[in-house]
């Protein structure tokens, strides 16, 4: 499977759009499902979060159980499940 590139070029003229447009409710809703799709791959036990900032919206993903802590630090999971 290729993969994708996204070329963006930023009009820095309109920097407050820029802001508006990282921490909209679109933005979080499209970094939110790349986050789930992670956390799903990872298997069982692995949570996503979603921080919003002032400028910006951000998402993780975590061990949440004992069991996938434990996972991770054998297997690089959350790392795979990235790359995947």
């Amino acid at each position: 499977m290729a993969k994708q590139q996204i070329k963006i070029k930023i009009d820095w003229g309109n920097y407050s759009g820029f802001i508006a447009l990282r921490k909209s409710s679109q933005m979080v809703e499209v970094i939110e499902s790349y986050a789930d799709s992670i956390a799903n791959r990872a298997g069982e036990g692995y949570e996503t979060y979603t921080k919003q900032m002032p400028t910006r919206a951000y998402t993780g993903v975590y061990a949440a159980t004992k069991e996938a802590k434990e996972d991770n630090l054998k297997n690089n999971t959350l790392l795979k499940a990235v790359r995947k």
